[in-house]
């Protein structure tokens, strides 16, 4: 059994890690603003299509087996189509995690570091990261897999410690704006679910590609009951979510949090928690990003690919001139990027590549 590849748990920790960064954010507040009060019946409606996507994704793939949707693009549309599918996800991966970095890193300069240049900080996130991914991937994904269970835990943890101050009544009205704003428009929130991009990359990784069904089904039914605990606490806690410049929202219920008269302010382990999963996160994006570039230009010399990849997110993290363009970016481009390109674009290369399969049997 090959040590570099990855397996079954480890694959749906990965997957899970790029949903939780981007709810201690602001995607939570994101799918309150899209769905309101309805938000909690909206992630159950598409939680479902997720669900359906995610088999899809696995059906699709069954025709080609030990192959990723690089290496798929290849099959139908030789080496041109394969590097423009290559350079579409690499930016995809770069740009989004670079935007969440420099958010990240301003709400961690506003509680801590306020007379810190906000490049310094994202720096230390940046030889973290090469760092990292100088030694091994497994050794990412082995410290991911302990990371991430306790970010998961200590969502769970904040739901439940904050229910004496959870108000039910906020649920309603239960279809907030409405049926048309909360299953038409509120489609858009199927964005939240942009962990599946990276399942289009696992095949030729596992070490058990038989498990690859149970990897897209789990690390979605997962993800939509790590989401629904995030609204509730929000929604049942706030009457509004305050766009304040501050980590998250989830940082402001955090605040809450209270053990007797020992264990208070609880939110520096919270934030440190997110600190690791976030450089987990980092490492995972740019190893994904580094194999694709690998295999769309055979390049021989892979040592330098860690600081070029770490200085392309860097450069882009400061590219914003401040938050509130970075987080316009958050708030209201990633979704669309997310459509198109994970669900658009890497379904309809598999679709059509299956199509091309059956009518080369065929002939």
């Amino acid at each position: 059994m090959s040590k570099s590849k990855i397996g079954t748990i480890e694959s749906i920790m990965l997957i899970l890690t790029i949903v939780v960064t981007h709810t201690i954010l602001a995607l939570p507040r994101d799918l309150l603003a899209t769905t309101k009060s309805a938000t909690i019946l909206n992630l159950i409606y598409v939680s479902i299509i997720a669900v359906l996507i995610a088999y899809l994704i696995f059906k699709l793939f069954k025709k080609f087996p030990g192959l990723d949707i690089i290496d798929i693009a290849k099959n139908i549309g030789g080496n041109t189509f394969q590097k423009i599918v290559g350079i579409i996800f690499i930016t995809y991966f770069l740009v989004s995690s670079s935007i969440l970095l420099r958010n990240f890193c301003e709400g961690l300069k506003t509680i801590y570091f306020p007379m810190t240049d906000i490049t310094f900080i994202i720096l230390v996130f940046i030889i973290a990261l090469c760092i990292g991914n100088r030694l091994s991937f497994n050794a990412t994904l082995k410290t991911n897999l302990l990371i991430l269970p306790l970010v998961l835990f200590s969502m769970v943890f904040l739901f439940f410690s904050n229910m004496n101050k959870f108000v039910p009544e906020r649920i309603f009205p239960i279809l907030g704006d409405g049926i048309f704003n909360t299953f038409i428009l509120g489609l858009t929130n199927i964005a939240s679910f942009g962990g599946i991009a990276y399942l289009y990359f696992l095949p030729p990784l596992l070490k058990h590609p038989e498990n690859f069904k149970k990897i897209a089904i789990f690390s979605v039914i997962i993800t939509a009951i790590y989401l629904i605990l995030c609204v509730s606490t929000l929604l049942f806690m706030f009457s509004f979510v305050i766009d304040a410049n501050e980590i998250s929202p989830l940082y402001n219920a955090t605040r809450y949090v209270e053990l007797g008269t020992f264990f208070q302010r609880l939110e520096s382990v919270f934030l440190l928690l997110w600190i690791l999963a976030f450089t987990c996160y980092l490492s995972i994006v740019c190893k994904f990003s580094m194999n694709i570039f690998e295999k769309i230009t055979n390049i021989e010399n892979k040592s330098a690919l860690v600081d070029v990849f770490g200085l392309l997110i860097l450069a882009i993290a400061i590219l914003p001139k401040n938050l509130a363009v970075s987080q316009y970016f958050e708030s209201s481009v990633y979704k669309y990027l997310v459509i198109g390109i994970v669900f658009a674009l890497g379904i309809g290369i598999l679709v059509i590549a299956n199509i091309a399969e059956r009518r080369r049997k065929i002939s």
